[in-house]
């Protein structure tokens, strides 16, 4: 069997509008991520970029189950010799209300320079508000 090569030009990519208000972190963050990889699309390959763009509104007011606000922390490094950070959900969402949904979808796409190219076709506004009405985007329910 060939692999298949699908020409970037080819390629018909849509815009689409997913509120989070009221939704659960991980389900918003894994839908995002599907369709930014363009695994809902029939010429789906793994090592292209072939999926939409996805625009996640409300992103500060998505919920999280159970006692993640206190337990769930996220990591990051100095690079110096004890350089560790840790802040947990709550304060994090506090001050950068639009980070987690942000490292959730970072986190469910693949690691290197093809995730890193897909990270940025995904948009995260902590509000209602969006400056990608020109693309008239579809708005997806979940």
């Amino acid at each position: 069997m060939d692999t298949v090569f699908v020409k970037p030009a080819k390629v018909e990519r849509k815009w689409f509008v997913i509120d989070a208000e009221g939704k659960v972190l991980g389900r918003v963050a894994a839908r995002a991520a599907s369709i930014v990889r363009g695994k809902e699309k029939t010429i789906f390959v793994p090592h292209q970029e072939i999926g939409d763009f996805v625009v996640i509104i409300n992103a500060g007011k998505a919920v999280v189950t159970g006692r993640k606000t206190v337990q769930k922390l996220y990591y990051r490094h100095s690079g110096y010799v004890g350089g560790l950070k840790t802040v947990n959900y709550e304060k994090l969402s506090a001050k950068h209300p639009a980070s987690p949904m942000e490292l959730a979808v970072k986190g469910m796409l693949p690691k290197g320079p093809l995730g890193r190219k897909l990270l940025k076709n995904v948009k995260v506004y902590a509000g209602p508000r969006h400056p990608h009405a020109a693309q008239n985007p579809q708005v997806i329910n979940l």
